[in-house]
């Protein structure tokens, strides 16, 4: 599903200033799309209107037939939840149940699905987030952040969205968790063509995974552009709070005291060996 974010303005009920100040945004189907600023910025604000948690004051969100608007809070709000998917920051907020069994089911009982197939899904779901069968009768409350955030995204997952909404999803991720969550959304792009946004302080994350970045400044997108091309405005970036990642800094950094352009990689090792190929 193609996503359009067109001129929506956000204002909270208790505050007289808007949160969001006439966002305009394309999203195109099967990419990945990063959303980053500062806190305050307006990112999650901007995520929990992509499935109707709140609606804009001004302006409208259209996700492929849907449409999100200050005069459609009657729109059909579960049909659209079908097709998009929520990861909220702190995964333990949407656990309802006391097993990751029941936690898995309870979207698919929801839509009537039948027995069988609910046991086959939550069984393939599990798999694809890198778990087996042992946690199905584990309390979620109980796991440690990382296997926390997997039975959140399976819950998601479990409904086979279109769009997926992520937002900070490896905030308590060690290294080995990351690195698994980073294959796995990869795996969701590539081979499931899914559509996923996600908003994140953690550039380096944003550097391996998107295909096009909007940063947003006080309520506004302030840059957008593929990452090569966002991350290299260090400036920029630094009046919106956010830092390039280390390996664009450093490609900045040779290309400024050096005046050697070696260019933008994804990976330290094949940056080291264009730096190797000047030098010889």
């Amino acid at each position: 599903m193609e996503i359009r974010v067109e001129n929506v303005k956000y204002r909270y009920h208790d505050c007289p200033n808007e949160v969001l100040k006439g966002i305009n945004m394309k999203i195109e189907e099967g990419k990945i799309v990063a959303i980053i600023g500062k806190s305050g910025s307006g990112k999650t604000t901007l995520l929990e209107m992509f499935n109707a948690l709140r609606h804009p004051i001004h302006g409208k969100i259209k996700i492929g037939s849907f449409e999100i608007t200050n005069d459609n809070k009657n729109l059909a709000i579960q049909e659209l939840r079908f097709y998009v998917g929520v990861l909220f920051q702190f995964p333990e907020d949407q656990f309802l149940s006391l097993t990751v069994k029941e936690e898995l089911e309870l979207p698919l009982r929801f839509y009537n699905y039948n027995s069988q197939k609910i046991n086959d899904r939550v069984r393939d779901v599990l798999h694809m987030v890198g778990l087996d069968e042992s946690y199905l009768d584990k309390n979620p409350l109980t796991l440690s952040s990382g296997e926390m955030r997997k039975i959140a995204l399976a819950s998601l997952l479990v409904l086979n969205p279109t769009v997926l909404v992520l937002d900070e999803p490896t905030i308590g991720l060690d290294y080995e968790n990351e690195k698994s969550f980073i294959s796995l959304i990869r795996l969701l792009k590539i081979r499931y063509k899914k559509t996923i946004i996600i908003a994140s302080h953690d550039t380096e994350l944003i550097h391996k995974i998107a295909d096009y970045i909007y940063v947003l400044k006080d309520g506004k997108v302030y840059l957008e552009g593929g990452k090569y091309e966002v991350f290299k405005e260090e400036e920029k970036l630094k009046k919106c709070g956010v830092k390039a990642p280390k390996i664009i800094s450093f490609s900045n950094k040779v290309f400024k005291q050096k005046k050697i352009k070696i260019g933008y990689r994804d990976d330290m090792n094949d940056l080291i060996k264009d730096i190797y190929r000047y030098v010889r």
